[in-house]
């Protein structure tokens, strides 16, 4: 059976969606990307995968995304790592294995350093770490002079989806909490799953990434022609068996 919709109140006055299954440790948890929710069909398929080997799973919705509180032009990589570590810390026990996409890549990091004693592995997935500072250097100098002068832009998804709402808080705090300037310590193993065709987040992103990481369990799995989702059928079979190794 589904986990069902439950609200998280926060003691920083937010309200975040989340569904949870019950199950055995190590546990696993889902964290979306930019502007995406957990009814993403990784979030669900890691969810269906987990329901069925009897795992502990959580998935959930930052603040501004899905059905949590919020609006997103008010977000920012620390707010949503705020709301990462209020599922981790009240939501789970025990190990986990924190599962990041796109963006979540970025905020799995951020989380798992924070919560060094609660994290068992770490699965990247077109890990979007320090996108912030790509998009910005990207950006038309009439952008740059918008955002700076009233906030925020909007620019079009090519993804089916709302416009992009990117702001000068998003940029600002986004430079604040980059990953990629000096070494990253862990004691776990870490999996950064990445396309070559993705046009969003650069390949060879997950290989700067690995360039940071000090521990000795890190492994780049590239997928030839791979997209930026990563979400064909093929590509959940591989997530799932990742997923699977890390456990075992």
């Amino acid at each position: 059976m589904q986990a069902t919709t439950e609200y998280l109140e926060t003691p920083y006055g937010a309200r975040i969606a989340y569904r949870r299954l019950a199950g055995s440790a190590p546990g696993v948890v889902f964290l979306s990307g930019f502007m995406s929710d957990m009814q993403g069909e990784k979030a669900t398929a890691v969810e269906h995968w987990c329901q069925q080997h009897g795992r502990a799973c959580v998935r959930f919705d930052y603040q501004g995304h899905g059905k949590s509180s919020g609006s997103m032009i008010d977000g920012c990589i620390s707010s949503w790592t705020e709301d990462a570590l209020a599922i981790i810390d009240r939501l789970t026990q025990g190990p986990q294995i924190l599962i990041g996409s796109s963006m979540g890549g970025w905020i799995a990091m951020l989380a798992a350093r924070a919560r060094p004693q609660r994290v068992t592995g770490l699965i990247g997935i077109a890990a979007a770490a320090d996108f912030t500072v790509r998009r910005w250097h990207s950006l038309c100098e009439n952008d740059k002079e918008t955002i700076l002068r009233e906030g925020h832009i909007q620019v079009p998804s090519a993804y089916d989806m709302e416009p992009y709402i990117l702001t000068r808080k998003l940029f600002e705090d986004g430079a604040n909490n980059r990953v990629l300037t000096r070494p990253y310590h862990h004691d776990f193993p870490i999996r950064l799953i990445h396309g070559t065709a993705d046009p969003d987040v650069p390949a060879d992103t997950a290989t700067q990434i690995a360039g940071c990481l000090t521990g000795k369990d890190v492994e780049v799995i590239i997928v030839p022609g791979g997209d930026h989702r990563l979400s064909e059928p093929e590509d959940l079979k591989r997530l799932m068996e990742v997923i699977s190794t890390l456990i075992h």
